[in-house]
Order: structure tokens, then sequence, then C-alpha cells
């Protein structure tokens, strides 16, 4: 029995189509991976190297929208499109200069492996080479990404942290 809560609100039509977009997405990545892990390959270490190639690629693209890459405010803006915001159910939404911090409360990515019949461990691994998007889109941006929670580890939640690189 899975221990994952993952319990999609109420959304309107585009957050449907969106959410179904990226179950999509999610069902060709877990797909892949499986594949190539029964085939022997290092699965993890291909998936996690291209989705992270892919979040820089996104990151270029938000940091030329910021108006100040520097400010985790401008950051917000151009990372989290009310699209975004309303498919993953994001609040709280806490932005300063140097911090942004947003919570998920429902992921269409875990709810796809779900339906694909992985079990718990495999949804928070396929979860955390996801994240390797977000890291590689924190890593352009100068910041840091934490992930105290997740909802693939049978949290309420996603934490996500963002914050400035500490300078040496």
């Amino acid at each position: 029995m899975s221990n994952i809560k993952n319990v999609a609100g109420p959304v309107d039509e585009t957050g449907e189509v969106n959410r179904a977009q990226i179950e999509h997405r999610a069902t060709w990545m877990g797909l892949i991976f499986d594949e190539m892990r029964k085939a022997g390959l290092d699965a993890e270490g291909i998936v996690r190297r291209a989705i992270r190639r892919c979040g820089k690629i996104h990151g270029e693209s938000i940091k030329r929208r910021c108006a100040d890459p520097s400010n985790c405010g401008d950051f917000k803006k151009a990372f989290l499109t009310d699209l975004v915001v309303k498919t993953f159910d994001m609040r709280p939404i806490n932005a300063e200069r140097d911090s942004l911090y947003v919570d998920f409360h429902y992921c269409a990515l875990v709810s796809a492996w779900q339906k694909l019949g992985f079990d718990d461990k495999t949804c928070d691994l396929l979860c955390d080479l996801a994240m390797e998007g977000d890291r590689g889109i924190a890593e352009v941006m100068g910041l840091t990404l934490e992930l105290p929670d997740t909802i693939a580890k049978g949290c309420a939640d996603c934490k996500l942290r963002f914050r400035k690189l500490a300078r040496a």
C-alpha cells in the first residue's frame, strides 16, 4: 500500500489540460527510465544528466525574463506563472530578495507514476530525477535548491527552498 498522498484540488479547464500534459511528460519519463533500467543501462545517471541539461536551458530563458536576475522576487515572477501555480496548487509562496520558498500541494508527475504502478520507492527516485530540472534552473540563477519534503516521500506537500549561493 502506498504512503503517498497526492490529491488534486479543483482547477479550471486550463489547469486540467496543463496537469494532463505534465502527466503525459512524466509517463514518458517513467517508461523510458524503466526500459533503460531493464536494459541494464545507467538509467538514473543518464536521466539525471539529461533533465539537468533541460533545466539549465529553461534557467537561461527564465533568467532572460528577469528584470534583475539576482532578485528572487523577479525570479518568482518569471518562474512561477499563474498557470504553474494553479497546476501544482502552490501555496504559500514567499519571495524575498535572497530566497524563494514555495510549497506544492499536488504533483501531476507523481500522479502519472502512480498510475503506471510504480512503487513508492521508484516514485521517490523519479521525483528526485525530475527535480534535476529545478536544480539546473537554480544553478543558472545562482541559487541553491533544498527539498526538505516531497509528496513522493509521503509528505503532505513538496517544499522547494531556493536561496542565493553563499559568496566565498
